[in-house]
């Protein structure tokens, strides 16, 4: 009777309606955030544009306007700034799930070895001349195969029921499996082409200078954001443990297949876009967790506003600091994620 109890009050929670005004307040101001960085985005650089003018640049892609200004707004930094809020999105909500999947607040694509793993495979289809989307194809594979081998070397600890004796194995096989996937990166590049080698090399560091088309990344987090919002409050069971969900009828394998899936399409899409930007997906959920708690249901959009706003900022920084030079975006997300992550593994371990 007690045991039924308990299980009743887990559903009546994860039933339970959000605080509807705090939610709307949370991503309203996720949604400012997002709107002021695009601006800054769209004026910012060696080239100084106001905020009027390039609103009226993108007004006067429709009369097909060459002015030199318009043509930095439209053709630069729009399709670079939509792209780093899909990539930040997109590995925002890969974290949040992977943390859900896992039942461990550091695990994220980059940490995992997942973006490692798609990379590779994006590499390969690269290097053999592959159309764009076969390179797409190739990273989705990667990044499943990933997910994979954490999942299948970590199951026995998953299974034990606790994140605490889960975490070490989780850790210690994602980056066994993330330097493996180096050390993979590292034979490519030395029987990489010359002519090709610097290019993939940035890229390889996070880079959106080339993000000529943004609109498969933001299509990838449309789809990615349809199919997990729905399963949210199935998610709020699951962080439970397995064998409770199943006892309140959620279909955990089914569930965790989906997640399996989403993840890894995230994953995949934005480092086809932008190469392998880390630590979005561990500091992006972790901080947001602290604002508006770890219901699923409102921390899954949450992560794509914010996870849009962490890349787009850092690009913005990557771009400007020493302008006219560029920085990789990932070199400035790991400045940031380095310490963030350091700091909560050894939080995790007092």
């Amino acid at each position: 009777m007690a045991g039924q109890a308990a299980m009743n009050r887990l559903a009546s929670v994860a039933r339970a309606p959000m605080n509807g005004k705090r939610a709307a307040l949370i991503w309203l101001v996720l949604g400012s955030c997002a709107f002021a960085v695009f601006v800054a985005a769209l004026t910012l650089g060696s080239v100084e544009i106001s905020p009027t003018r390039a609103l009226l640049a993108l007004v006067h892609a429709r009369a097909g306007s060459t002015d030199p200004l318009d043509e930095i707004v439209r053709t630069l930094r729009l399709p670079r700034a939509l792209a780093g809020f899909a990539c930040g999105g997109l590995l925002a909500l890969a974290g949040a799930l992977l943390q859900v999947l896992l039942r461990n607040p550091l695990a994220e694509p980059y940490v995992l070895g997942v973006s490692g793993g798609a990379a590779v495979f994006a590499v390969l289809a690269m290097l053999g001349g592959a159309a764009w989307w076969l390179v797409d194809a190739a990273s989705f594979a990667g990044a499943l195969i990933s997910i994979a081998l954490v999942l299948g070397f970590a199951r026995r600890a998953l299974s034990a029921g606790e994140p605490q004796e889960a975490s070490p194995r989780l850790l210690l096989t994602g980056v066994v499996l993330a330097t493996g996937w180096g050390a993979c990166i590292t034979l490519l590049l030395t029987v990489a082409p010359d002519e090709r080698l610097r290019s993939i090399l940035f890229w390889l560091t996070g880079d959106l200078n080339g993000a000529a088309s943004p609109w498969p990344a933001l299509v990838a987090l449309a789809l990615a954001l349809a199919v997990a919002t729905p399963v949210a409050p199935q998610l709020n069971v699951l962080l439970r443990g397995e064998a409770l969900a199943l006892a309140l009828g959620v279909p955990a394998g089914r569930l965790r297949l989906r997640i399996y899936l989403v993840a890894s399409l995230a994953a995949a899409a934005a480092v086809t876009t932008a190469g392998t930007i880390g630590f979005v997906g561990l500091v992006v959920p972790h901080a947001l967790r602290l604002v508006c708690g770890n219901d699923q249901r409102m921390l899954v959009p949450a992560s794509v506003l914010a996870g849009g706003v962490a890349v787009m900022g850092a690009d913005l920084v990557a771009r400007t600091i020493v302008a006219p030079a560029q920085l990789p975006v990932g070199v400035v997300t790991a400045l940031i994620g380095v310490p963030a992550f350091l700091w909560m593994l050894a939080r995790r371990r007092r």
